[in-house]
């Protein structure tokens, strides 16, 4: 297996021959490397980087109806491989971020997934009906992972049926055409049936996963490092739990897009995801040390897939969900004119999937 070496910076392009293009519901995009909502705004501050065009699409910051200055500082704690933010959804409210993000990212012609995120359903709803007609929108993603102010501030994603409620809301709202993907927690003891909810509710895809809910306490001034209290837990120590979701809800809905991320700092990183059933991937966290990591990324994983033998991004869907091919050799037996018991039979692994 040849190692992975990266092109000169500003020549970060998927290698030759290897076709690149996902489908995500009805929706075909040039490659399959997103960024993650959060972590870059609504892409501005990255395409003094890259053109942000390249990548597959750009998710924006979760976006609600009216401003929001966010949580009080501090906000951002490093953990051991990862940090935890509670920032608190500060954003400009949707008519400003329609008038000045949305528009410049159809300018620059990138595809843009709008992330939007509410209190209550009727939030959701209003602000899918907003994107309507709005030029660059290629996908809605739904962030669940938000109090439900109307039930005790229970979150969405932790509950099937307010899951499905804010889902069912967003697709009668939604412009034709454009599909919805819910991104869901972790931070519950089934994700499977929360995607399943999602789903049933008419979802068009799925986001996997979510930050984890974490705390960090500072040992000087003994109290917890964050204002907020808690925060939400991502980078390379999620990865290992991201992956796991992702390899579930594909088993359980073999058919459904999935746009995977986590902990994704490389293009074997993002392999990893594509194997265990992503169509496609953002990339995160990783950008704060890295600006220019979602290319590379891409470079990266069109560079491991052409190792690989691979042809066509998509052929790498799912693969390890699939039995081993075993290549028994031709003719007879060394031993014998029969096959030995164990030749001509998929391998089989003991242990929980």
């Amino acid at each position: 297996m040849s190692e992975l070496t990266l092109r000169p910076a500003g020549d970060i392009t998927p290698m030759p021959g290897i076709d690149m293009t996902t489908r995500l519901a009805s929706v075909t995009f040039p490659n399959p490397v997103f960024t993650a909502s959060g972590c870059a705004a609504a892409g501005q501050e990255l395409d003094q980087f890259f053109d942000v065009a390249e990548l597959g699409g750009i998710v924006t910051k979760s976006i609600m109806m009216a401003p929001r200055s966010g949580r009080a500082t501090p906000r951002m704690a490093e953990t051991p491989s990862g940090m935890l933010n509670s920032i608190g959804l500060q954003g400009p409210g949707i008519d400003a971020f329609l008038d000045k993000d949305l528009s410049w990212l159809s300018h620059r012609g990138a595809r843009a997934v709008v992330s939007i995120a509410g209190g209550t359903v009727d939030d959701y709803a209003k602000l899918t009906a907003k994107l309507r007609g709005r030029p660059g929108l290629a996908m809605i993603e739904v962030n669940i992972s938000c109090p439900n102010v109307e039930d005790r501030g229970q979150v969405f994603a932790c509950d099937p049926h307010a899951s499905a409620a804010v889902i069912q809301a967003v697709k009668r709202a939604a412009p034709t055409g454009v599909p919805v993907f819910a991104k869901l927690s972790p931070d519950v003891t089934d994700i499977v049936s929360i995607a399943q909810a999602c789903v049933g509710a008419g979802a068009d895809g799925l986001s996997l996963i979510n930050t984890l809910l974490g705390m960090v306490i500072d040992t000087d001034t003994l109290r917890p490092a964050l204002a907020g209290v808690t925060g939400g837990l991502s980078g390379p120590a999620i990865r290992p739990v991201a992956v796991r979701c992702v390899w579930q809800v594909r088993q359980a809905l073999p058919d459904v897009p999935i746009l995977g991320m986590g902990g994704i700092r490389t293009g074997l990183d993002a392999l990893e995801f594509v194997l265990a059933g992503a169509n496609a991937v953002s990339v995160g966290t990783t950008v704060f040390g890295d600006p220019r990591a979602p290319v590379r990324v891409l470079d990266e994983l069109a560079r491991a897939l052409a190792d690989r033998g691979f042809e066509r991004f998509e052929d790498a869907i799912g693969l390890a969900h699939k039995p081993p091919v075993i290549h028994v050799p031709e003719g007879p037996d060394p031993v014998g004119d029969e096959p030995t018991p164990n030749e001509h039979r998929p391998v089989s692994f003991e242990g929980e999937a």
